[in-house]
């Protein structure tokens, strides 16, 4: 009996600081980095006005416990992305918001050079077990329909093979629309970001369920 009780006792003094191992690491906020271009850098606007700070705070407004990294670089490609992703996305990174390819297509970039890419940031995401939301984009349409066709297939063809969240136009709602871009009419003004925002909240939700 005393040896049953000594066992019960040892096995209790292992689980119970596994447990509070746990605890303290379900306590930590979600890392969530924006892997992206101007876009996601809030270019043009004050601060507290891009995309990640207004996108934590509504994640907060809904009861996520997350921290949104900004990882936006103006003019950036994704093979720009590619070749920084290391020192972009940080150990202890749990998910990542992959905005790329805007600059790709405005340049005429060749769309296999972009979805090789993207694909690799995927790949090296996976292999790190941090969760993905791919944020699509969509060729001007100065560019040709030849051109957006092979551009625009990229995003729906990658989610599909990584198996990841996929949000299939970042611009969504605000593409176009002088009211909510800045006067270059490509990026958007801060009342642009918000929709933005708003329209990929459930998404970015989506992508935070699978982290957990």
């Amino acid at each position: 009996m005393r040896q049953i009780k000594t066992v019960l006792l040892a096995m209790v003094l292992a689980v119970v600081p596994a447990l509070m191992g746990l605890r303290s690491a379900s306590a930590e906020p979600i890392t969530l980095v924006t892997l992206g271009d101007s876009l996601t850098a809030g270019y043009g606007l004050g601060t507290g006005e891009g995309f990640a700070p207004r996108l934590e705070q509504a994640l907060k407004g809904r009861g996520h416990d997350v921290k949104v990294i900004d990882a936006g670089v103006s003019g950036d490609t994704a093979s720009g992305g590619l070749s920084r992703l290391d020192w972009a996305v940080p150990d202890g990174t749990r998910a990542v918001i992959v905005e790329l390819g805007a600059n790709d297509a405005l340049r005429g970039i060749d769309p296999r050079v972009t979805e090789q890419a993207l694909d690799q940031i995927l790949s090296r995401l996976a292999a790190r077990n941090i969760a993905v939301l791919l944020a699509g984009m969509m060729a001007p349409p100065n560019m040709g329909d030849d051109y957006a066709r092979s551009f625009n297939e990229i995003y729906p063809r990658l989610a599909e093979k990584h198996g990841v969240v996929l949000y299939p136009f970042f611009l969504d709602g605000v593409a176009g629309n002088p009211a909510l871009n800045l006067p270059d009419g490509m990026h958007p003004t801060a009342a642009g970001i918000d929709v933005i925002v708003e329209r990929i909240l459930p998404s970015v939700e989506q992508l935070l369920a699978k982290v957990r």
